[in-house]
């Protein structure tokens, strides 16, 4: 074995050697270039390094190419405007300087594919180094623009560059949730966040009409994964950092407004939510919707039709399309019609088991707030939860029952779901209609709350207990139902386990006090009894 140990530590010392040694190579050649443009075929070395199969290469590779083209931009030492092509460049009756700039601009836009094609590399170090680089030279570019334009008139932002990188970045094949995180970073800058969401807008379009609308669920779970990593500040004041500095005409510059990034914002979600979406990407994009997208929209109703046809698909995606509904309803004043019926329609003993169940509870305790609403609709909630609540688990019926008995509260005609006195006889059936969709026509009001009556003899303590409620007079302060939302079953059962136990249990009146002291008398006195 030890033969084998010494082997290996000798090669491992030769390979950091050769990686010192490309690096001070690499080094050399950049200075070397920036020296003197007689080294200027010495960037051909640099780049084979660029198309290394090891990792370390490639990294001081692109380390070496940040440091060269950089210089040479700041420099401007790269043609501007349209590149001649190579063979043109020679034959052409340029001047020596022209022909270098021309030679490394060529260079330059080598390396940007390169670092382009590096993006989808199988290892993360090259793919993120790459995507750093490219930044960095979307920087350049927009201090010292490769476009032969009068900069006075137009805006010096690298979108070309920035297209390509988002391109890239929304993958159809392999997942780049990663890579997207890293690049979080970037979209701190206002300028880069906004040309980023023109970018994504542009490639949805592009990539999903090719495919004709078919479902992409990698290529779509890329693009919702860059989407909801980008924030829209809330304040025009706010937007201060920027990656191109305009100088004068910073003012205009639509990058700098508000407003226009939450028309580009509002564009990007419209044109990738208008395409057909995997089931699981409802969900998410609903769980999000009303807390990071809806707030930063130009005009939050031109989300109703995706919002309506979520609440019409059922199940959890209905429950969640409720926020996004509240929102609009009680904000943007949208008139939604049979909206109360669907939400009747919503409560299924499934509702009781869904991972957004204290969500759902929490948006149908507010729709079910005002003091306005019919007396039969109020009735119809309070009935078919109280018949749902028969198969229930306690940590759900310990929801329901203070959410009735708030209903009862707010709306004193319920009562006589509780109590007839005027009935002449019983009732022989429910009256009852479990299977009506129309609140209206469920015969809610002729009907009665039996089904707490029978929830008092529950397994549960607690249930039993806050079944019991409905024996005595409801007090007029609403229960505070934050409390009992989010209760899980490991809850309820850790908290009957840490009660309190009786420590002492009481076997007689009067306690034996002597029988043990030695007392002969006690003895004594039974045997006498004997």
């Amino acid at each position: 074995m030890a033969p084998t140990k010494k082997r290996n530590v000798s090669s491992a010392k030769t390979t950091e050697k050769s990686v010192k040694k490309a690096k001070m190579d690499l080094n050399t050649k950049v200075e070397s270039i920036l020296e003197s443009r007689k080294n200027a075929n010495d960037v051909f070395d640099i780049l084979e390094f660029l198309e290394s199969e090891k990792e370390k290469d490639v990294v001081s590779a692109v380390t070496a190419c940040s440091n060269l083209f950089c210089t040479l931009l700041e420099r401007k030492e790269l043609f501007l405007g349209k590149l001649p092509g190579e063979e043109e460049a020679l034959s052409g009756g340029y001047s020596a300087e022209e022909k270098y700039h021309m030679f490394m601009r060529h260079r330059y836009n080598s390396c940007v594919e390169i670092l382009l094609e590096h993006l989808s590399h199988e290892l993360y170090g090259v793919k993120e180094s790459s995507l750093c680089c490219l930044i960095k030279f979307a920087a350049g570019e927009g201090q010292h623009p490769l476009e032969d334009l009068d900069w006075t008139e137009h805006y010096s932002f690298p979108r070309e560059l920035i297209q390509a990188v988002v391109d890239r970045l929304l993958s159809k094949t392999s997942d780049n949730s990663l890579m997207i995180s890293r690049f979080q970073e970037f979209l701190e800058m206002e300028d880069v966040r906004f040309y980023v969401m023109s970018s994504i807008r542009e490639n949805v379009g592009k990539v999903m009409d090719k495919n004709k609308g078919a479902l992409l669920p990698v290529y779509q779970n890329n693009v919702f994964t860059l989407m909801s990593n980008i924030s829209i500040p809330s304040q025009e004041s706010e937007l201060t950092n920027f990656m191109v500095k305009q100088e004068d005409k910073h003012e205009d510059w639509k990058a700098a407004k508000l407003n226009e990034h939450k028309r580009v914002f509002e564009r990007m979600w419209l044109g990738f939510l208008k395409y057909k979406l995997p089931s699981n990407m409802y969900k998410k994009i609903l769980v999000i919707l009303h807390d990071s997208i809806l707030p930063h929209m130009s005009k939050p109703t031109l989300m109703i039709d995706f919002l309506t046809a979520a609440y019409e698909v059922g199940g959890a995606i209905s429950l969640l399309a409720l926020n996004g509904l509240f929102v609009l309803i009680h904000q943007h004043n949208l008139d939604y019609p049979d909206f109360y019926k669907k939400l009747y329609n919503l409560l299924e003993p499934s509702v009781f088991h869904v991972k957004y169940r204290a969500r759902f509870f929490h948006l149908a305790n507010l729709f079910l707030s005002s003091s306005h609403l019919p007396v039969y609709l109020v009735a119809a909630f309070a009935k078919r939860l109280a018949r749902l609540a028969l198969t229930a688990p306690p940590t759900a019926l310990l929801i329901v029952l203070p959410f009735i008995y708030n209903l009862i509260r707010r709306h004193p005609s319920c009562r006589v779901l509780i109590h007839k006195p005027s009935t002449e006889g019983e009732l022989l059936e429910d009256p009852y209609l479990m299977d009506e969709e129309d609140p209206a026509q469920c015969c809610a009001l002729e009907s009665s709350l039996w089904e707490i009556k029978a929830l008092q003899k529950h397994y549960h303590p607690d249930v039993a207990k806050a079944a019991m409620s409905i024996n005595t007079p409801l007090s007029e302060k609403e229960e505070d139902l934050c409390e009992v939302l989010e209760i899980t079953t490991y809850e309820l059962m850790e908290r009957d386990l840490k009660k309190s136990q009786i420590k002492s249990v009481p076997l007689e009146f009067e306690t034996a006090t002597q029988l043990l002291k030695g007392g002969g008398d006690v003895l004594g006195q039974h045997f006498c009894l004997d």
